[in-house]
């Protein structure tokens, strides 16, 4: 029987704004460790090494804004590499979850020391459990808060700076002692300065076109800020006499100094919640790169196969598990920003070096020096790491070789088959619905979860009271918080028995169905998009069997179908 294959189409709904939060939840926090970890390094020489890091992080900027224009729908490292080589991408990937990994490892380890609790990884221990006990019923609904985080960290981190100002007269600066032999090693010791800026690629395909209008607005603000207030603040942090230790909480201790501790206190509570928030996002972004990578047949479908709440269990615990493992293994920020810089880095360099090569994309001679001066610099840097830090190639090293017997396990073994019934099924994308409104024109839509007699039979006896024979059998197949996944997926077998057990019930009923399929995160949105793509004015569903507790963590489907459907659509709720 013929595989079953469907091209993904994704609402293009993230504005500038949202995106540009979403990157400071990334990027923003780097400021966070990367002043401490500067300073324990280089002391009153940091400022120079920061000032060097300010104009390299501009320089991936820009390259990110040329990134995010060639490759609208995806330009994460998996996504763009994939034009070059499939082999090359799922390196990228992997690089990709090296850096998720430690990201959630070392994010959630710092906010508790900015909490300033005892035992700090143990803390983080248990946070990270928390979190992935929480996200099992999916992930929690705090875009908004996390937004706000990210305003606040930015404003606290502003105000920081205008009360450094009038002390700078008095900060303390020496240049750095050796030459370029001695010094590029410090360099490379604070390149995690970079980390998030992958981020905002891996967006593209759901941003607002024009994407390159869209990524450039979230770029910029984002990028001036991280460049411009890490390295003044590290400048500042030099005029505070006899400064010795806070690797962990500088932002604090300019606080303590320059305003006082109760503003040390605020940066530190705000900072420590924007940092839980990034350890989150980089849980998140594990358990979806996984996702997409086992729907492309990249990993063992496992790692796509759902619990009853629409999350990947194995992914998620995976996802859970192993930046624990990272916190028993190392503690020590300093050499968790080594774990971390290889992946980040590597993910960069591998990113800009396919893209500035390959000579399909049209780019301007400009860009393609651009592209190419920052993959040779960040390749330069991944070298270093693999030279003088062991145990940053020996993770990452590790993390490729069983993410690559895991692929050649994935490709070796074959997939279960599809029921036979699947071949039944006409299932059809909402564009390709709309493209058949004229030869099945119905104004009612029947949003299914599972297959639901009683809820047929209502909708078909609204159906024929408007005189219509026709109607949309709607199925979303949810996913995890998923920027990008792959532009074609084979639907489940759960949706392909729902939508042909339906079809079957309408046409014992007399009316002709039409099969919808749509994948996401949200489908109270999804359907709502749906209605009004395909110009219905009634929507049917049946009652939520999800507790109040479920509905709490992971958002209500009927809230968020009804918030989003079109004011001349009714919504039809069958008991």
């Amino acid at each position: 029987m013929a595989m079953i294959i469907k091209r993904v189409e994704r609402p293009r709904e993230l504005k500038w704004y949202h995106a540009g939060a979403m990157l400071y939840g990334d990027w923003g926090t780097s400021k966070a460790y990367v002043l401490g970890i500067a300073f324990a390094l280089a002391g009153h020489a940091s400022w120079f090494f920061l000032g060097l890091m300010s104009l390299l992080m501009i320089l991936i900027g820009v390259c990110y804004m040329i990134i995010c224009r060639i490759y609208p729908d995806g330009g994460g490292v998996y996504s763009s590499v994939k034009q070059r080589s499939q082999t090359l991408a799922v390196i990228g990937a992997f690089l990709l979850i090296a850096d998720y990994v430690v990201t959630a490892s070392l994010s959630v380890l710092d906010a508790f020391h900015y909490f300033n609790v005892p035992n700090p990884e143990l803390w983080a221990v248990i946070a990270i459990l928390i979190i992935g006990a929480m996200s099992w019923v999916g992930p929690a609904k705090g875009g908004a808060a996390a937004a706000v985080i990210a305003v606040l960290a930015s404003l606290t981190a502003l105000i920081l700076f205008v009360f450094t100002v009038p002390h700078l007269p008095h900060v303390e600066l020496t240049m750095p002692a050796g030459g370029f032999i001695k010094n590029w090693p410090v360099f490379v010791g604070i390149v995690l300065a970079l980390s998030g800026v992958e981020a905002i690629a891996n967006l593209t395909g759901v941003m607002v076109e024009p994407v390159k209008k869209t990524s450039r607005r979230a770029i910029m603000p984002v990028l001036i800020e991280v460049a411009v207030l890490t390295f003044l603040l590290g400048v500042a942090m030099n005029a505070i006499p006899g400064l010795t230790g806070h690797t962990e909480d500088m932002l604090r201790a300019i606080g303590n100094h320059f305003i006082g501790p109760w503003y040390g206190t605020l940066i530190s509570i705000i900072f420590g919640f924007l940092l839980l928030s990034a350890g989150n996002t980089a849980i998140m972004g594990l358990v979806s790169i996984q996702f997409t990578m086992a729907k492309d047949r990249e990993l063992p479908p496992i790692f796509s196969k759902l619990n009853r709440f629409g999350m990947p269990w194995l992914a998620l615990i995976v996802a859970t598990l192993v930046p624990i493992v990272v916190l028993v293994v190392e503690k020590d920020i300093v050499h968790l920003a080594a774990l971390y810089a290889i992946g980040v880095v590597g993910a960069i360099a591998l990113n800009l070096a396919t893209s500035a090569t390959n000579f399909s994309i049209p780019l301007k001679l400009w860009e393609r020096i651009l592209l190419l001066l920052g993959a040779v610099i960040t390749l330069f840097i991944e070298l270093t790491i693999a030279i003088e830090k062991q145990n940053a190639l020996f993770f990452v090293l590790t993390v490729l070789g069983v993410g690559l017997v895991l692929r050649h396990v994935a490709k070796v073994v074959v997939s279960a088959p599809m029921p036979e019934l699947a071949s039944t099924v006409n299932m059809l994308t909402v564009s390709e619905a709309k493209e058949l409104a004229s030869l099945y024109k119905s104004s009612s839509l029947v949003a299914l979860k599972s297959f639901n007699p009683v809820l047929l039979e209502e909708a078909a006896l609204h159906v024929k009271a408007l005189g219509e024979n026709s109607v949309y059998l709607s199925y979303v197949e949810e996913t995890p918080p998923s920027p990008e996944l792959p532009t074609e997926m084979e639907p489940s077998r759960e949706s392909l028995e729902v939508l042909s057990k339906a079809q079957v019930k309408m046409e014992e009923l007399g009316l002709t169905a039409v099969p919808v399929w749509q994948v996401g995160e949200n489908p109270g949105r999804l359907i709502a998009s749906a209605a009004k793509t395909l110009d219905v004015n009634t929507v049917v569903i049946g009652s939520t069997k999800r507790s109040a507790l479920i509905n709490l963590l992971r958002g209500d489907v009927l809230r968020a179908l009804a918030h989003n459907l079109h004011k001349s659509c009714h919504l039809l709720i069958v008991g």
